[in-house]
């Protein structure tokens, strides 16, 4: 069987034929808004033992839209948000689209250089962060900056349980020179301003790209391009009002951006926030909260799996899980299931695709292909068009590997101040992904890797997805990551770097020679080093770079 058999729109892709949604809204304030006009006591933020209503963050954003107005800032202004996963970032983002600007969106492990540059590149005139990353990092790096306002917040704002786990360490500070945020907010609190008219092509973030293969790029990403992927993720899935959404994505990332605060902003579902991740708390909110949705890295999820109180009855109710970002052994899936009950569905995006391209859809169990064991990332979600494309940049036949071209409503228009990256990237505005995969004969999609991480062991072309699958399948594996390394005689040589499960043991001989037995001779890897936890980005994504050393 098909996976299009049954799904209409999706046999109309097959086809070549159109399959849209209509966007419903111009732009994300007015998103807002008409949730706020069907469900404005119900909660649209819960943090700890705090709770935030649709009413009550539309107030909020409206004050913190007026204290930006009340210093000088404009329609197309930038505001950096440099903070965790805490409601001030869902208000502050909301509040600068209120006032016409621009969400500037800066990982909170970015230190000193990295804050520098994206302060500089984005040209931001307002900052938003924590008070221990103000003292830390921004201090030192705003007097550099176009930056003319800073305004300063604490985690422990909106709740009172102070969970030791999570705020170890975290007190107030006082940020001489800085703006107060809950102070802003209380003196602009119902002060009536202007409704800014946004257009759907007016860019609504700068979402940095990870730095996995370079510097950050900021991707303009548009009004219309999260209104639409936003709409992707309630319609696919079926997220409405009743569900509650985990905020277990950084918010400053894609996924957290769309799939949490995006979807949250349109179904009127409330997002559940947990300051940073940590497993059993994770647990624990899941089981109290009654989540229904997550949506993140699987480092995630095995993270919970291995949670000392992972127990299947307090994920019941998380009948809706998603899993981007990092490739996803089909062992996990499986033991995930085993654990709790529940399959975890596959979905591709990138920065640049405003989050989902591909997804498996919902009661579909993604195939896992024979010859190399990955997990197939889905099939193009609605509007989506991607083309496998060879070197010379014609198209490919099912079965056969090349790069994935995206075109669809989700991809940003290009890159901030960045004209000759846009044209390199997106000529004709068809996203180049730089990821390689194909498309098999029923529509399913598949990731082998990418392009530039693809080793050349003395002639033989190995890519290092298909060798960590392998890995994952030994369990005693809890990560794997795959580079190339210089070798005298094949020129550059297969290496894996593992970390392994609480109370698992295994020596680099032993996996050396599971994957010598499960792997052609080129393949398997000739070196392994273990290591208690391997680099990694803040969403989970394994940063090979940093291994190459």
């Amino acid at each position: 069987m098909s996976v299009y058999d049954d799904k209409p729109w999706l046999a109309l892709y097959q086809q070549g034929k159109p399959h849209g949604i209509t966007p419903e809204f111009a732009n994300v304030v007015d998103m807002f808004a008409a949730t706020v006009a069907t469900r404005p006591n119900a909660d649209a933020v819960r943090y700890f033992d705090g709770r935030i209503t649709a009413r009550e963050l539309d107030e909020l954003s409206d004050a913190f839209a007026a204290g930006l107005a009340d210093t000088g800032f404009v329609r197309g202004d930038r505001v950096a948000i440099y903070a965790q996963n805490v409601p001030q970032f869902v208000i502050a983002q909301l509040g600068t689209w209120k006032a016409g600007g621009i969400a500037v969106s800066v990982n909170p492990m970015n230190r000193a250089r990295e804050l520098d540059l994206i302060l500089r590149d984005s040209g931001a005139s307002v900052l938003v962060c924590l008070e221990g990353l103000y003292r830390d990092v921004a201090a030192d790096v705003v007097p550099g900056t176009d930056v003319r306002t800073v305004i300063t917040t604490s985690e422990l704002e909106h709740q009172t349980r102070c969970d030791k786990r999570v705020f170890s360490g975290v007190e107030r500070i006082d940020c001489a020179g800085t703006v107060d945020m809950a102070t802003l907010i209380d003196r602009f609190r119902g002060t009536a301003t202007p409704k800014v008219q946004l257009d759907p092509d007016d860019v609504a973030l700068l979402t940095y790209t990870s730095g996995t293969t370079g510097p950050p790029k900021g991707a303009m990403t548009t009004h219309r391009n999260v209104v639409f992927n936003a709409q992707t993720y309630r319609d696919w899935i079926g997220v409405g009002p009743d569900d509650v959404l985990l905020g277990a994505a950084p918010l400053f990332h894609i996924t957290g951006l769309i799939a949490h605060i995006a979807l949250s902003l349109l179904t009127g579902a409330p997002l559940v926030l947990m300051y940073r991740f940590d497993p059993e708390v994770t647990i624990e909110t899941i089981r109290d909260e009654r989540v229904t949705f997550a949506a993140g890295s699987i480092t995630v999820f095995i993270a919970l799996m291995n949670a000392p109180n992972a127990e299947r009855s307090a994920l019941a109710s998380l009948t809706k899980v998603y899993s981007g970002g990092a490739p996803i052994p089909p062992s996990t899936v499986r033991a995930f299931q085993d654990m709790f009950g529940h399959y975890i569905y596959n979905v591709y995006g990138l920065t640049e695709t405003t989050s989902p391209s591909h997804a498996v859809p919902v009661g579909a169990d993604a195939p896992v292909d024979p010859t190399s064991g990955a997990l197939s990332v889905g099939v193009p979600v609605f509007d989506t068009v991607v083309r496998v494309v060879g070197d010379d940049g014609r198209d490919l036949p099912p079965g056969e590997v090349g790069e994935l071209v995206t075109s669809g409503p989700q991809v940003v228009p290009g890159y901030w101040n960045k004209p000759e990256e846009t044209a390199k990237a997106l000529p004709g505005g068809a996203l180049h992904t730089g990821d390689v995969g194909y498309m098999d004969s029923d529509g399913w999609f598949y990731l082998v890797d990418r392009k530039k991480d693809q080793i050349n062991a003395g002639g033989y072309k190995v890519w290092p997805r298909e060798v960590e699958d392998v890995l994952y399948e030994h369990d005693a594996v809890r990560e794997a990551a795959v580079v190339g390394v210089p070798d005298d005689y094949r020129g550059e040589t297969v290496k894996a770097f593992v970390s392994l499960r609480p109370g698992r043991s295994a020596d680099p001989d032993e996996l050396i020679a599971f994957c010598k037995e499960r792997m052609a001779a080129y393949k398997y890897p000739r070196q392994i080093e273990v290591r208690d936890e391997l680099p990694k980005t803040v969403t989970g994504k394994l940063l090979r770079r940093e291994l190459r050393g």
